[in-house]
């Protein structure tokens, strides 16, 4: 709760010092269409030969899509975005492993009361989900997440500011609704990622199947900045801060990803970023030693992926 807090109070300072320094006289803005598509492909590729020291063949691949549509008149704001990823890996000895998989669906709409105003009433909606099986390797026989399972269905309403909102806002929303879906009934009835579990009677007989769906109602935070820090490197900044009502009020889901493209010229870039989730309806498991052990259970951590690449990108 204590860090919620705080960082509530560091988004209404950042936004404090901005309004204070905004002495720009705003004009009218025009009606504006404005698409862009970029897609990216990483490669790394790792060979040894007679190589001493030893080590794996591999090679990896990653490709992203991101997809946005924005439209700007006056006071009215409607930003649309798709954004996608899929990686795999391929190492000496190994089968092909997932390193990537995400689906992202955006929709956020505005209104200002004038246009020197730099507060909108916003609505937002986002949806997240995977493509493909999800296994804890080398086990491939039970998936530990689908497609839609989870599904995440994020729909809210509040306020958002942003002096120049396309590269740097602040999103506040006292009531957003959260839906967690996990459509696979096996996955529900273990009562993966906090979907009610399964019931049974005392011989293991299933009495009533597990919860599909679980419904939270909740405050967001959201921040979004993007600079151009210095010659050809570019930083991407997005946090989001959930934390429901009812079900441990104080108890913040966080998801920070932070991204620095380094540009080597317009079709070549390296990429390096850093990815941290932590929900407490996400439970660790550890896969048993033997056939005959239980899987265990090691409750909530916290979540961090981080990627180092070079690849083509191309805008359209």
């Amino acid at each position: 709760m204590r860090f919620f807090l705080l960082i509530l109070a560091v988004c209404v300072s950042q936004i404090t010092q901005a309004q204070e320094t905004d002495s720009i006289v705003k004009t009218l803005d025009t009606l504006t269409w404005k698409q862009v598509n970029r897609v990216g492909l990483d490669i790394n590729e790792v060979t040894f030969v007679n190589w001493s020291a030893g080590g794996a063949n591999s090679i990896s691949a990653l490709l992203a899509l991101n997809s946005s549509l924005r439209y700007k008149k006056k006071n009215l704001i409607w930003f649309n975005a798709i954004r996608t990823r899929y990686g795999i890996n391929k190492q000496e000895d190994q089968l092909l492993r997932k390193t990537e998989d995400e689906l992202e669906l955006i929709s956020t709409i505005g209104y200002r009361k004038d246009t020197i105003s730099n507060w909108y009433f916003s609505g937002r909606f986002n949806f997240k989900t995977q493509y493909s099986n999800g296994y804890n390797y080398p086990n491939r026989d039970n998936p530990i997440s689908r497609f839609m399972a989870p599904g995440y269905v994020f729909v809210g309403g509040g306020a958002e500011y942003g002096k120049n909102i396309e590269k740097l806002s602040f999103y506040l929303s006292p009531l957003t609704f959260k839906g967690t879906f996990v459509l696979d009934q096996k996955l529900a009835d273990n009562g993966a990622f906090g979907v009610a579990p399964a019931v049974y009677d005392i011989d293991g007989n299933k009495i009533q199947d597990g919860e599909m769906m679980r419904t939270e109602m909740g405050i967001l935070i959201t921040n979004a900045y993007e600079a151009q820090v210095m010659e050809n490197i570019y930083l991407r900044n997005q946090l989001s801060l959930y934390t429901d009502y009812l079900n441990s009020f104080g108890n913040i889901d966080v998801d920070w990803e932070v991204v620095f493209d380094f540009k080597v010229n317009n079709f070549v870039k390296a990429t390096l970023g850093s990815h941290i989730k932590y929900d407490n309806d996400v439970k660790i498991i550890e896969e048993p030693e033997t056939e005959e052990a239980e899987a265990l259970e090691r409750g909530a951590s916290v979540q961090w992926k981080q990627l180092l690449g070079i690849g083509v990108v191309v805008d359209f």
